[in-house]
């Protein structure tokens, strides 16, 4: 009996324990521009096989500030980044090019540019 009310007591003060008391607040530092998300799809060329594990980068065109990410099974990626005007690249491979690249893009607040794809090829040897 005695073991029981101990932990009853036990179980009620651990759980006032956590309760909060009022909202809580993030006072950490804020991004100085909120932006969007920059997606899209790196693709063999050819037969269009999803290629998984490259780096995709955004960079910044004003700063050159770097905003990384690497593709999934399906070849997709995103990538949260700042308003701003950014510049795409992707990891190649040796003997690899590209051969379709997406344009620079612009991101604004909550943008979401969709459809920024790679396309990579094999160099001819030569």
């Amino acid at each position: 009996m005695r073991l029981a009310i101990g932990l009853a007591v036990m179980v009620i003060l651990g759980t006032t324990a956590c309760v909060g008391h009022g909202p809580v607040i993030d006072t950490g530092p804020r991004p100085e521009r909120v932006g969007g998300t920059i997606a899209g799809t790196v693709r063999a060329a050819g037969g269009g096989a999803s290629l998984e594990g490259r780096r995709v980068t955004a960079i910044e065109v004003s700063t050159g500030a770097r905003y990384e990410a690497s593709t999934a099974s399906n070849g997709g990626y995103t990538i949260k980044v700042p308003r701003g005007k950014y510049r795409l690249e992707v990891e190649l491979r040796p003997g690899e090019t590209v051969t379709e690249q997406p344009p620079d893009t612009e991101i604004n607040t909550s943008d979401l540019d969709p459809h920024r794809n790679f396309t990579i090829g094999v160099k001819p040897r030569g």
